[in-house]
């Protein structure tokens, strides 16, 4: 039996170049709107970026929340985007998912978000965005396939917010030595961004 490909984000090896961007609303089913973007950690102190791309919730609070049950799950645990005959823009998927993922298209009145390429990884191929992702940052490939090509980092699925705990189909790459089991994304919102000045040394003519 061939091992199951899997979807995982690393945002130490975002790059910010917006392939991914570019490259998801280039799909024939987004209408050319992209289903993810690219966020800045901490604007005003750094120039780091992070791809946001759905979590695919095991237990989906989108789909919890929707009141016309547009939000349906595949059979292989993805959430998918909101059906068009039954979404009726309430936006409640938008104001409740943690991740800040479902975005509301007001031309077509449409919940719309990443389905992580169903249409193209139900037969076979990798997702746009991890295709053309530079540095590696969106990978899809098997468990195996990240342990070898990432020594220092492992996967999580487990997010935390406050009290609340949730587990995911993507995995987030974390360091390797680190002993958590879950990401707590609620007491990362209170830390402080790093500061300090990083010296660049410029050659002077004579030295070049």
């Amino acid at each position: 039996m061939p091992a199951e490909m899997e979807f995982f984000v690393d945002p130490h090896r975002c790059i910010g170049c917006h392939a991914c961007e570019h490259a998801c609303s280039e799909c024939e089913t987004h209408k050319g709107h992209s289903m993810i973007h690219i966020e800045y950690v901490e604007r005003s102190t750094s120039v780091q970026t992070v791809p946001v791309v759905c979590m695919h919730c095991h237990s989906p609070t989108c789909a919890d929340v929707c009141p016309a049950d547009a939000i349906k799950r595949s059979a292989d645990g993805r959430v998918m985007t909101a059906r068009k005959p039954r979404c009726i823009a309430c936006s409640n998927c938008v104001l409740a998912c943690p991740f800040g993922v479902p975005k509301m298209v007001t031309e077509f009145d449409l919940m719309m978000k990443c389905d992580m390429c169903y249409d193209r990884t139900s037969t076979g191929r990798k997702p746009m965005c991890a295709t053309v992702c530079p540095s590696e940052a969106l990978f899809f490939g098997t468990r195996e396939e990240v342990d070898e090509r990432r020594k220092r980092s492992r996967p999580i699925n487990e997010f935390r917010f406050g009290g609340q705990a949730v587990t995911t189909k993507v995995s987030m790459m974390v360091p390797r030595g680190r002993a958590a089991s879950h990401l707590d994304v609620t007491a990362a919102m209170n830390e402080k961004p790093a500061t300090g000045l990083i010296a660049l040394t410029v050659p002077t003519e004579a030295e070049q």
